[in-house]
């Protein structure tokens, strides 16, 4: 089994009101620095996603952010990540980010967040990846998102066994647990481009 050593984090660009949010997202940088996977994220310096890069390069980690020129000014560049791409489109950011990761962690955030994580769902629908995917369901964050996708399968719009996408974890120790036992995806179900 080839362990997963990069994961792509979906985090919030403002802090929340909630400091349950910017712990969940401290420890998992951290957790993940510990582990030595590389944690791609948006690039930017605001929010949850700030503090999780923080924690991880605090605890030695690998982090490489992946930003869209029009942002550079608005999230704040970073200057001390591991590594940082500057691409032209948010298209081109998720694309760039999916490429670079072997799993994906979705923690609470706002539409950007929500853009990003149903995109990556709909890639795996579509069998353009089979990276694994676990929400974050802090503080039951995400529960109300969670009722929507099982009312869609009640209303017959989404199929009943899509539920197999992604894995839904209360917190980042079991987060970080689920990812100490998932592999890689192999290289014949890398990304491949829409």
């Amino acid at each position: 089994m080839t362990r997963i050593t990069s994961v792509c984090v979906y985090a919030g660009s403002r802090p929340g009101r909630n400091p349950v949010y910017r712990v969940a997202a401290e420890n998992l940088g951290r957790g993940l620095a510990e582990r030595r996977m590389t944690l791609v994220y948006g690039g930017g310096n605001v929010g949850i996603m700030s503090a999780m890069a923080d924690a991880a390069l605090a605890a030695g980690g690998r982090v490489v952010g992946v930003i869209p020129r029009f942002l550079e000014e608005r999230e704040i560049r970073r200057s001390d990540l591991t590594e940082q791409h500057t691409v032209a489109t948010m298209h081109e950011r998720k694309a760039k980010m999916a490429e670079l990761s072997d799993a994906f962690v979705v923690l609470p955030g706002g539409l950007g967040t929500l853009d990003e994580t149903f995109e990556i769902l709909t890639w795996r629908q579509l069998r353009l990846h089979n990276h694994p995917i676990l929400l974050a369901d802090i503080g039951g964050y995400w529960c109300d998102l969670l009722r929507q996708i099982d009312r869609g399968v009640s209303e017959g719009f989404v199929p009943a066994d899509e539920g197999r996408l992604f894995e839904r974890h209360e917190t980042i120790e079991a987060v970080l647990a689920r990812l100490d036992t998932l592999a890689a995806p192999a290289h014949a179900d890398a990304l491949r481009r829409a």
